[in-house]
């Protein structure tokens, strides 16, 4: 079971000691410039041994917070000795080596232990008052002398504010830290309520079109309708027609350019009502019409076209009523065009894909099955014989171009299934194409009961395919091997043929070998071409390192050391 992580606190170490190191050779100074006696210095060197377990393990939960408490207890002690022993009256000497309290307070600041630096004032305080309770000096006890005690209230009130300054500026980050929302905390947050939302939707779909029509409905409920229609915007200036009800076909007028209630009410964002139709062919007669722009938030996502044959069919309470509906259903219906444009860009790669290979397969084949016909044609009189065999090498050649796109549909449904696992994904289809293509397929399947995200196994399920394809389509071999290892987190798919190769193994010159490489990049797993021997290619993807290996390297090492 992985360790739980610790708070990462910030790095105090080096400027803890820096610290120390340079106010120790500042209060040694002043030590010696306010006593002019080197018997002082005891008091520093005796300091700097007080601090030293502080500096070399300030993280120790019993040195760190030991060191610190008895370097403030050594400073009270110095503290009083010196302004004893200095030349300055009135006990003024002890401001040479209280400065040196701000070493162990502003170490505890770093380390967000505020309690602890709290702490360390009160006992430096108790610790001054009871030594100058104890120290002779100027012919009485050193607790009466003015200066001292202002000099020693003066640097615990500095290091006072200075903890508390720390305190509140580390509670005022956290706060804003903690109001901050974290990118993948708030996209998860987004993912969650967008899955609630297509579960709660009519029919359980984020589909803008269902959502359309739903509304529809409803208003059929509220208000008179003899046509209606749901428009969302397309770009251009222009409307597109979601959902519609009453007559089969109706031209709304879709231009919100023109001078119409539709253009005013996206434009004004309020609910208008007209006398004529909002369709252009629209014979005449009485006609009342409202149209409702659906807002969310300050954004417009579409407009609703209510039509009644009748006179003042859309009084304000009516109105009122149609747009109580129509404000919840502006959220769900942008929720859906949003999920629509994510789902959009999400398939535009898959889609591109396809397309390529559509042009440089199937579309490659067909243009030389009709120049197969034309060739055909032009024979078909002069010589009907060798017409007859061209007309059988093309039925040939349109049953594997029919091969060719069962395979590709196949390729296209096949999908990790929850229960059967990645293994038996690659397997099925590998059998499937070795059997199409004459491959005798050999399998070696090893899969633990844990299980790989299934974007991963997904992205190596068609890491695979596209391996398997080449290998029928462009290898020319007789076998294929297909190995499928999966330890989670380690996974390791090989496909190997007996072909001709594919020359140099470069994925710049190759589209399928370019596409596997992306997936491979895309789920920080490594692609692998190689040739095989004594022919034919392997191409192997591998995520992670394999936990056997490890523990065999470990067993190796462990078995050097003895």
């Amino acid at each position: 079971m992985p360790a739980s992580p610790t708070p990462v606190r910030p790095p105090t170490r080096p400027l803890a000691t820096a610290a120390r190191v340079v106010m120790l050779a500042l209060v040694a100074l002043l030590t010696l410039f306010a006593t002019r006696d080197a018997t002082a210095l005891w008091w520093i060197l005796l300091l700097g041994v007080a601090g030293l377990p502080a500096a070399l393990a300030p993280g120790h939960r019993l040195l760190g917070p030991l060191s610190r408490f008895a370097e403030v207890v050594v400073l009270g002690l110095a503290a009083s000795q010196v302004a004893a022993a200095a030349t300055l009256g009135g006990g003024l000497g002890a401001s040479a080596v209280l400065p040196y309290l701000a070493v162990p307070v502003t170490v505890t600041a770093l380390r967000r232990r505020f309690r602890e630096g709290a702490a360390l004032l009160a006992v430096a305080a108790a610790t001054l008052l009871v030594s100058a309770a104890l120290t002779q000096a100027d012919g009485g006890r050193q607790l009466g002398q003015t200066g001292y005690l202002a000099v020693c209230a003066q640097w615990l009130i500095l290091a006072g504010l200075g903890l508390y300054t720390a305190g509140t500026l580390h509670r005022v980050m956290r706060v804003r830290g903690e109001g901050k929302p974290q990118p993948y905390a708030e996209a998860t947050r987004l993912l969650t309520q967008l899955r609630t939302v297509a579960r709660q939707l009519p029919g359980a779909t984020l589909d803008p079109g269902g959502i359309s029509e739903h509304l529809l409905e409803e208003l059929r409920t509220v208000a008179p309708t003899d046509r209606a229609a749901v428009l969302s915007a397309s770009g251009g200036g222009r409307l597109v027609v979601l959902a519609q009800i009453g007559v089969d076909r109706v031209d709304w007028e879709t231009t919100l350019d023109a001078d119409s209630a539709i253009a005013d009410a996206w434009a004004s964002q309020q609910p208008q009502t007209a006398a004529r139709s909002q369709a252009r062919s629209h014979t005449g007669g009485d006609v009342s019409a409202l149209i409702v722009p659906l807002v969310a938030g300050v954004r417009t996502v579409g407009l609703m076209v209510l039509e009644a044959d009748s006179a003042q069919a859309y009084p304000p309470p009516v109105v009122a009523r149609v747009t109580a509906l129509t404000r919840p259903a502006a959220l769900r219906l942008e929720a859906a065009l949003l999920f629509d444009e994510v789902r959009s860009l999400a398939t535009n790669e898959e889609r591109q894909r396809l397309a390529r290979e559509i042009h440089d397969g199937v579309a490659q084949e067909l243009v030389m099955v009709g120049y197969g016909i034309d060739n055909a044609l032009a024979y078909v009189e002069d010589d009907p014989k060798e017409t007859a065999e061209a007309l059988r090498t093309l039925r040939q050649e349109v049953t594997r171009v029919i091969t060719e796109l069962r395979l590709s549909l196949f390729e296209l449904r096949s999908e990790v299934d929850r229960h059967g696992g990645l293994a038996a994904a690659i397997a099925e289809y590998a059998r499937t194409v070795g059997a199409s293509g004459g491959l005798r397929v050999h399998l070696s399947l090893d899969e633990s009961t844990a299980r790989l995200p299934a974007a991963t196994e997904a992205e190596l399920l068609r890491i695979a395919q596209e391996a398997v394809t080449n290998a029928r389509k462009h290898a020319g071999a007789s076998n294929l091997w297909v190995t499928c290892e999966v330890d989670p987190p380690y996974a390791q798919i090989e496909v190997s043929d007996d072909g001709h190769g594919i020359g140099e193994q470069r994925t710049e010159g190759h589209y399928g070998l370019a596409i596997m490489a992306e997936r491979a990049e895309r789920i920080r797993g490594r692609l692998e071409i190689r040739p095989r021997q004594p022919s034919g290619t392997t191409v192997a993807v591998v995520l992670g390192s394999s936990p056997r290996r490890d523990r065999v390297r470990g067993n190796a090492a462990a078995a050097e050391g003895e």
